[in-house]
């Protein structure tokens, strides 16, 4: 795992633990995710996706723990994806 940073660089929260689903073509079992609704990244995704493709959409920030990268994670509402938040101990020493 790449030594990465827990905090978003947008808002400053910490980052939270959020599972992949199965069924996307991701590799990683977990990705780190700002859930801040406040958040400038997740805030200013909402007009960037009208404007540029006509989608009520956004996009959270997240970081691939395998590589280090950051990207981000698209959602459709506030509440989008946050059943997949998992405790931050689960998974530990892994």
């Amino acid at each position: 795992m790449a030594d990465i940073s827990r905090t978003c660089p947008h808002c400053g929260s910490r980052l939270e633990k959020w599972r992949v689903p199965e069924d996307a073509t991701w590799s990683e079992e977990f990705f780190f995710v700002c859930f801040n609704d406040d958040c400038s990244y997740y805030q200013r995704g909402w007009d960037w996706m009208k404007l540029q493709f006509n989608q009520r959409a956004s996009y959270r920030y997240a970081v691939n723990p395998t590589s280090g990268g950051s990207m981000p994670l698209p959602v459709w509402s506030d509440s989008a994806t946050r059943e997949m938040i998992v405790d931050d101990s689960e998974g530990e020493g892994e």
